[in-house]
């Protein structure tokens, strides 16, 4: 006896199963890999003016300001003043000594301070932020910084 052979017509349709599981895979690719490019980016910022903090005038401003050679000054008063200092301090842990103070001092008389930062162009970005550290240490919650103009 012959075997009859059935003749199958060709399939038109696209198997498109395999084309999902490929693009399954990228999926989970793109998604462990996406969290790991954000981790560091050059940014070359450029120099524009920025427009003033608002300042409230019922608070008191503590403005420090961070020379070249990593020494520290302040100035308490009720506008932010660059030019004057009234105190300095040598390292950081006695300028967060000292702000923790004028913190301490101005909470009891029940007065606000607004916080200002100014460091000069020469310090390096660690010093500003571990600046920013310290005076988290000694409960500041905002902090602004002072740009100059270009």
């Amino acid at each position: 006896m012959a075997r009859i052979r059935q003749r199958r017509k060709p399939v038109a349709e696209m198997n498109v199963v395999p084309y999902i599981d490929v693009m399954l895979v990228l999926l989970v690719i793109f998604m462990v890999t996406a969290p790991m490019l954000n981790q560091g980016v050059k940014v070359d910022l450029p120099k524009v003016s920025s427009e003033a903090l608002p300042q409230d005038n019922d608070k008191q401003v503590l403005t420090i300001s961070i020379k070249a050679d990593k020494t520290y000054y302040w100035n308490l008063g009720s506008e932010v003043d660059t030019q004057k200092q009234t105190n300095k301090a040598l390292t950081l842990p006695e300028m967060t000594k000292a702000v923790t103070a004028i913190m301490g001092e101005s909470r009891r008389q029940g007065k606000q301070v607004q916080v200002f930062i100014r460091g000069d162009k020469a310090v390096d970005y660690g010093a500003v932020m571990a600046a920013m550290g310290g005076l988290q240490q000694a409960g500041v919650g905002n902090v602004g910084l002072i740009t100059e103009a270009p």
